[in-house]
């Protein structure tokens, strides 16, 4: 019976990985490159999940799931838009239901206006919109809705989640030692609410993006902060009302809109934005000998090597990133390194491992560090050594401080009957036991080295910012910052996107104005075949699933059961 399921399950097994390779076979046919027709329209659908670039492990991922739309996809499409003429223009496609941040809304944004600079026009369509996502809709030409869509308008607010309470319940005791006040990512393990250091510091940022938010409305729709502020207390808006106060340029269904925009034409030509950004930028004149590179840096930094955790979501690991930046440096034809940034944070030793390579490149090449949404803690601490760094105006940096911490789950396991007894030799052998709390001459220990270790870094922080340590020491111990702010108080150097990024690296490179450079991505993309035969094979495909499920669809469940109008028959038993 054993050797009947062994030959079972290899049979099966077998049947699938056939499958694969036909279904990659396919893929591979169909990667030619795509016809355009004249007067097209490029179609961006922002809904669901966005990363900032390609997931790492995403075997299978068109497949199983989707690929997931990126920022950086978004924004190579919409350069390109500029000087395509087979272009005729760009819809945008936008809902509530999307997970861009602030910054990148931002990104898309500068890419509209760019859009618009080159003569073409940028229509929005949204079936749900929220003030958030209108940030991105006010910078299109026009923006319609169908008639039965709906809009909530309401102001800006942080909630923090607090777990003291049920690792109480759990009867798990945290040995936490934080540097220091503003460090308000602890307060999620040892406070019940926030305190008054995080409370300010929430307090600026959100004065912060109260102002780049009306400034922008003003800019782009008109919009006086008073109106801002009157439209937030309405809050829901019927689509005629949005239409009234001058939020919608019209209420139309979408093939109204498609009418509108083919004019006397049968049809109206679109592309995806799969099927454009097959377009390689070298068919539109765009590229050049000379290569700037763009090591792309993504998600919570963790490990040795980059990928996705079905819970955690995408991890970096610093051996993977390090690689790319090795293949960046030692390409002869790249002038330039643009280090895209996008992470809160994560394992020190390998931020810093991070840090030494960039370290390493910009004493060879120009390193322009490229902050996203975020790129604070140790989002910061690989970026700061580069030859020049600037972010997002929405984006959250600095965060310099630390955590760190050991847990005591030995009440935990006493609920379940399970004891634990220990024998040792040696001082200190049982200092990171995970059953007993610090004695009071550990604790002394641990926090010296934590503080001894903190100082350095903040140390090296003023030293490549041309800071004293007490200078430096005003902005750190947790303490979190705008792009702007961090700008002003000479955490970073300046402030744009990736766009501007590529400015400063033509600038630092010393390349002409007019001559023209290849914009080359790391890690490159692999082709279906070479993400199959990689390193996890089918377990990165499942994870990477189920990570996208969980990001995208259990997401968007909660966002339409909780923010839509909903009419529905009661359930009825009938038998």
């Amino acid at each position: 019976m054993k050797s009947f399921f062994k030959s079972f399950f290899a049979t099966l097994l077998a049947m699938v990985f056939v499958v694969v390779v036909i279904v990659a076979v396919v893929a591979s046919m169909s990667s030619d490159k795509p016809e355009i027709k004249d007067g097209s329209w490029l179609v961006i659908d922002l809904y669901g999940g966005i990363t900032e670039y390609s997931p790492p492990s995403n075997i299978m991922g068109e497949i199983m799931g989707g690929k997931g739309e990126t920022l950086t996809r978004i924004l190579c499409n919409l350069n390109k838009v500029c000087v395509d003429d087979r272009i005729e223009g760009v819809i945008f496609k936008m809902s509530s239901s999307n997970g861009a941040g602030r910054a990148m809304l931002e990104e898309m944004r500068g890419a509209i206006k760019n859009v618009q600079a080159s003569g073409k026009k940028v229509y929005g369509y949204s079936d749900s919109m929220n003030r958030h996502t209108y940030y991105l809709a006010s910078a299109c030409d026009s923006l319609f809705m169908p008639p039965t869509a709906y809009m909530n308008f309401i102001g800006l607010s942080v909630t923090t989640e607090h777990a003291k309470g049920l690792l109480e319940k759990l009867h798990i005791k945290p040995n936490l030692h934080r540097i220091k006040d503003y460090k308000s990512a602890a307060e999620m393990i040892i406070r019940e609410d926030m305190s008054k250091f995080s409370r300010e510091n929430k307090d600026w940022m959100l004065e912060e993006y109260w102002d780049l938010y009306c400034t922008a409305l003003e800019r782009d729709r008109g919009f006086t902060r008073k109106q801002v502020t009157a439209a937030m207390e309405k809050a829901l808006f019927p689509i005629e009302d949005a239409v009234e106060w001058g939020f919608v340029d019209g209420a139309i269904y979408w093939d109204e809109l498609v009418d509108m925009l083919k004019g006397d034409e049968e049809e109206l030509e679109t592309v995806s934005q799969s099927t454009y950004a097959k377009v390689e930028p070298e068919e539109l004149g765009m590229g050049g000998k000379k290569k700037i590179a763009v090591v792309h840096a993504q998600g919570m930094i963790a490990g040795r090597k980059s990928k996705v955790d079905p819970m955690l979501g995408l991890l970096m690991g610093h051996e993977s990133v390090n690689a790319q930046l090795r293949k960046a440096r030692k390409d002869e034809d790249v002038v330039a390194v643009i280090f895209r940034v996008n992470s809160g944070g994560g394992e020190s030793l390998a931020s810093d491992m991070m840090g030494h390579e960039v370290a390493i490149t910009a004493n060879e090449k120009p390193v322009i560090v490229s902050m996203v949404d975020v790129a604070a803690s140790g989002g910061y601490m690989i970026a700061y050594r580069a030859t020049k760094m600037i972010a997002d105006e929405m984006c959250v940096t600095g965060s310099i401080g630390s955590i760190n911490m050991k847990f005591n789950v030995k009440g935990f396991y006493e609920m379940f009957g399970i004891t634990h007894d220990y024998a040792s030799k040696g001082p200190n052998a049982l200092m990171y036991s995970p059953f007993r709390d610090f004695t009071e001459n550990e604790r002394e220990i641990f926090e010296k080295d934590h503080w001894k270790g903190f100082n350095a870094w903040l140390q090296d922080v003023a030293d490549h910012r041309g800071m004293t340590f007490e200078e430096a020491e005003k902005l750190a111990h947790g303490r979190v910052w705008t792009g702007r702010q961090g700008v002003a108080n000479g955490l970073i150097d300046g402030t744009g996107g990736l766009d501007r990024a590529i400015e400063m690296a033509r600038e630092l490179a010393g390349i002409e104005e007019d001559e023209k450079v290849s914009i080359v991505h790391y890690p490159l993309p692999k082709s279906f075949i070479e993400s199959l035969m990689a390193g996890g094979g089918f377990s990165a495909a499942a994870k990477y699933v189920v990570w996208r499920y969980i990001q995208d669809d259990v997401a968007e469940t909660w966002n339409m059961v909780t923010n839509r109008r909903m009419n529905m028959m009661p359930e009825m038993d009938i038998r």
